[in-house]
């Protein structure tokens, strides 16, 4: 039953996440934002909820391990494990002028992560503190874009607005109630096998809770939109530090599991800086650095697993 719990939460999440990043960039676009705010901050923020929604709930049912655990583990497969497939399937270029900014503010997110992991307890003022972070973001982002007069036109021929609410809407009902089975399925089966509840949030919560992540940066690869696949990584990782871990940490305190400090939180804050030295670099994520990226990924679980 735990396990049927576990799938049918996954299948949950990324049909909830479809449905509602298709109802988000169906809203973005009729109020005419650009493709790169879309792609950094509605797909990539949109596509985090399974992360929030998960992360909350977990905490909420004395799961602390997990929900710091889903954050950590979602930000090092975002980046190792979905974007070095997307970088197989189709080289990701990377746009130096805008990723100066948006990448350091990823960086400076993981860095706040990894100072307060460091202290031990993520209390009540830093989520508020992490929250600020991410409504300066928001704010400074969309007026740029605004400046920049880069905004799209708003598309008419787009979904109605009805129906995109209607998708916004009953993504996120689906999202809440799958994350429910699968954080309850997950903490049953560490229970059951003997394993940590900070090793099942950080692989099979976190993995399960970037499913959208992936399903979109790979699609967006395919297509040859790198800004889409890029923008959807960056933001999600910014999203999941500074919104998701700020919001649980304000519903609920979140103690920090040693093995976070002492292993994941560096392994997520490397895997940042290798991000930042292929756009420093080359100006893109080549299919060598996304085969690199993968292997990486591959190896950090088989670590976890021993």
């Amino acid at each position: 039953m735990n396990i049927l719990f576990v799938l049918g939460g996954l299948l949950g999440l990324v049909l909830g996440g479809e449905y509602l990043v298709r109802g988000a960039v169906a809203l973005a676009q009729r109020v005419g934002l650009s493709p790169l705010v879309i792609g950094l901050t509605v797909v990539g923020f949109g596509t985090s909820a399974p992360e929030l929604v998960t992360s909350v709930q977990a905490a909420l049912l004395g799961a602390p391990d997990i929900a710091l655990g889903n954050v950590v583990g979602s930000n090092i497969a975002n980046i190792l494990l979905i974007l070095g497939l997307a970088a197989l399937i189709a080289p990701i270029g990377i746009a130096r002028r805008s990723f100066a900014r948006d990448g350091t503010v990823m960086l400076a997110a993981s860095l706040l992560c990894l100072g307060l992991v460091m202290l031990g307890r993520i209390d009540r003022l830093a989520g508020i503190l992490a929250l600020v972070g991410l409504a300066t973001y928001l704010i400074y982002t969309f007026r740029s874009d605004r400046n920049s007069q880069q905004a799209a036109e708003p598309l008419p021929d787009q979904a109605r607005i009805g129906l995109a609410l209607l998708w916004l809407l009953g993504g996120l009902v689906l999202t809440i109630v799958s994350a429910r089975f699968l954080v309850t399925g997950s903490v049953a089966l560490a229970q059951a096998v003997g394993l940590s509840e900070a090793v099942i949030g950080l692989t099979i919560v976190a993995v399960g809770t970037s499913m959208p992540e992936l399903v979109t940066s790979v699609i967006a690869a395919r297509r040859g939109q790198s800004d889409v696949a890029l923008g959807n990584v960056v933001g999600s990782n910014i999203f999941n530090i500074l919104g998701v871990l700020g919001v649980t940490a304000v519903i609920q305190p979140v103690n920090v599991a040693a093995q976070i400090a002492t292993l994941d939180i560096w392994v997520m804050l490397g895997a940042s800086v290798a991000l930042i030295a292929c756009a420093a670099f080359g100006g893109r994520v080549t299919r060598g650095q996304g085969a690199t990226f993968a292997l990486a990924y591959a190896g950090y679980i088989a670590v976890l697993l021993v």
